[in-house]
């Protein structure tokens, strides 16, 4: 009969054990086990060494002592790994266990193990010790070891197979998610790039895009309120576009950038003739918008004078071209915009009261950069990309350099933002920005200068909340020449450009008549000129 004949019923319980759905650990303690049963021996162990993604596994009968008691000798092990088989009849008179005490009885042990082997390469060793009995076979037990082992590499390639599969797929599978996570970002911050560059995910951004888009859809007056830089016309554009009105013009105006004839002449239009140098006739930004869209930003700073000019077209829709006289009337959407504190202003009589009430409408306040929680990233990456395109370059953030930007409150907001981001950049002297090329790193974050009281988290400068003149009018008056100090006075005293050009205006552009309307001598107005860059015609 031959041996496989022999041990076949054996074998058939050993390969049920080994695979049976288990785990590979308890697998192969139920494998030693049975073997034991099977063989009638007196203890054994299996170990397996630890693979890559695999720890390693010690297997021992349940009536041998602890794993540590039942440590193989060495240099047993290294016979075993050589020869792939080894026993050892009395394991007290072995020199391969001299140094085991614990391995040695008062009756004669035998030693029999076999190398696990997994595609050729020797991963374990399995082991069992039996009483010595005259005339057994040894070479035939470790035969059947050797098969056994055999099996359990077979057991153990399978496990490790289908665990690396299941490792592969479940990673497969999240990098699939990961990858829809991140084309659903993607898509999100894409849907947010074509609301004309409103970037961010954060609540409060949302709450306040959610309100414009809800508000688009009426005709209704808007206010956009909030700090310089949160990105008002930005969210004019998106009303618009989101509007009935969005295949009709979408005009803006600054407000403040004129005084209040050029204002007029800018709004309403002029005829031909109106004043010198109106040699056509010129259509105003509501004749151009008819239909569509008006955004007046800074509405905060319109001349009083003209405030009343402005609530008869926001009421009656009514209007004049200056030196017309014909009535136009207009349908145009108006939204305006403000930094400023119109009620305030309305209490100190600098705004008009029944203006206020006609322009605020809808009020919607954007949140400022420091309240939109996690956007500093979004917005950085967005404009260092743009700054990549234009410049053809290839620049990067380092996860640092996001993090440190994401500490700063960035009182400019995203247009501050914008620029440090746009700085750095160009002077970025690798392809990775990290913290350490922000200009706050060296004490070059001037910026900061211009915010009374304002501590930026991450810069250097911290300024004094008590000095008694702003930073910027401290500034001004820092450029003031020691030729001008004494005529000129100091900043805080510069003439307003509007009530400038007002006065100069009815002066004829003379500097010596303007200085008498205004009170101050003609040195005064000759510095607030060149201060405010304004170009005196000359009629």
């Amino acid at each position: 009969m031959r041996k496989q004949d022999k041990w076949s019923a054996e074998i058939y319980s050993i390969s049920e054990v080994l695979f049976a759905p288990t785990c590979l650990e308890e697998t192969l303690n139920n494998f030693v086990k049975t073997l034991s049963l099977i063989r009638s021996t007196r203890r054994g162990g299996l170990e397996i060494a630890a693979s890559e993604g695999e720890t390693k596994i010690t297997a021992i009968t349940s009536g041998s002592p602890s794993a540590a008691d039942c440590t193989v000798p060495k240099a047993a092990i290294d016979e075993v790994m050589t020869a792939g088989r080894l026993v050892v009849p009395d394991v007290c008179s072995s020199e391969l266990f001299k140094d085991q005490i614990k391995w040695h009885r008062i009756a004669p042990t035998a030693f029999i193990a076999a190398a696990v082997k997994v595609n050729n390469e020797t991963v374990g060793t399995l082991w069992f010790e039996r009483t010595e009995e005259s005339g057994y076979d040894y070479e035939e037990e470790v035969d059947f070891l050797s098969m056994a082992a055999n099996l359990a590499g077979r057991a153990i390639w399978l496990h490790r197979t289908i665990s690396r599969r299941e490792r592969t797929f479940a990673e497969e599978q999240q990098e699939q998610q990961n990858s829809r996570d991140e084309q659903s970002q993607s898509s999100a911050r894409q849907r947010l790039l074509k609301n004309d560059g409103i970037i961010g995910e954060s609540p409060a951004l949302m709450a306040a895009v959610e309100t414009a888009k809800v508000v688009a859809e009426t005709n209704s007056t808007v206010l956009l309120r909030g700090e310089s830089g949160t990105g008002k016309e930005c969210f004019a554009k998106l009303i618009h576009q989101h509007s009935t009105r969005q295949k009709k013009p979408f005009i803006k105006f600054n407000c403040p950038a004129l005084s209040e004839s050029l204002l007029e002449s800018e709004l309403f239009g002029h005829e031909k003739g109106a004043f010198t140098g109106a040699i056509t006739q010129r259509l105003g930004r509501f004749e151009l918008a008819n239909g569509g869209t008006l955004l007046l930003d800074e509405i905060g700073e319109i001349p009083p004078a003209f405030q009343a000019k402005l609530l008869r077209v926001i009421q009656e829709g009514e209007f004049e071209r200056v030196g017309g006289t014909k009535t136009l009337k207009v349908d145009v959407r108006l939204i305006f915009a403000t930094n400023k504190d119109l009620e305030t202003a309305v209490r100190n009589a600098e705004f008009r009261e029944d203006l206020y009430y006609r322009i605020s409408g809808v009020p919607i306040t954007l949140p400022p950069l420091r309240q939109r929680d996690g956007d500093i990233p979004l917005l950085a990456r967005a404009f260092l990309q743009r700054f990549n395109e234009e410049n053809g370059r290839d620049l990067h953030f380092a996860p640092s350099a996001l993090d440190h930007l994401s500490k700063c409150k960035f009182p400019g907001n995203v247009r501050e933002l914008e620029n440090c981001v746009r700085r750095t950049a160009t002077l970025a002297r690798s392809k990775t920005i990290t913290s350490s090329d922000f200009a706050c790193q060296t004490d070059q974050c001037f910026s900061s200068r211009l915010w009374k009281g304002v501590h930026c988290s991450h810069c250097h400068i911290e300024l004094d909340a008590s000095a008694g003149t702003t930073p910027l009018a401290g500034a001004l008056a820092n450029d003031v020449s020691p030729k001008d100090a004494g005529s000129a006075g100091v900043a805080s005293n510069l003439i307003e450009r509007d009530r400038l050009i007002s006065a100069l205006e009815e002066a004829g552009w003379n500097q010596a008549k303007a200085a008498r309307i205004l009170g101050k001598t003609s040195r005064q107005v000759g510095y607030a000129i060149r201060r405010h860059g304004v170009e005196v015609r000359k009629l």
